[in-house]
């Protein structure tokens, strides 16, 4: 199944409520993942402009898609992205394709 990381930050109104009463975050979310077919591998939670990642498996990026729709959808978060992250197999495989594939930058046609 494809690997996905998400980065993410809460509103301060959630943290508020984590404070009051703190919780599990990465039960509840992997009860969640399970429930629509996906992994959670773990939540990591850190400091600066991310209050943190978490890494989970989906069976295709239209589940992944609902996810991330869902939960942002919560209001909960200040920031969410989702990335698909590739192997180190998988890059060699894109990059050997790379290599294959004829691309002209923008204006590029215009200096040569």
């Amino acid at each position: 199944m494809p690997l996905y990381m998400i980065e993410f930050g809460y509103t301060p109104e959630t943290w508020a409520g984590l404070v009051k009463s703190p919780e599990n975050r990465e039960e509840v979310v992997a009860r969640i993942l399970e429930d629509a077919g996906a992994k959670l591998h773990n939540i990591w939670f850190s400091f600066g402009d991310n209050d943190g990642f978490a890494l989970f498996e989906a069976p295709d990026t239209i589940t992944a898609g609902s996810l991330a729709i869902a939960i942002t959808s919560s209001g909960a978060f200040r920031k969410f992205e989702t990335h698909v992250l590739m192997t180190q197999a998988e890059l060699l495989d894109a990059l050997e394709k790379a290599g294959d594939i004829a691309y002209a930058a923008p204006g590029a046609a215009v200096h040569a």
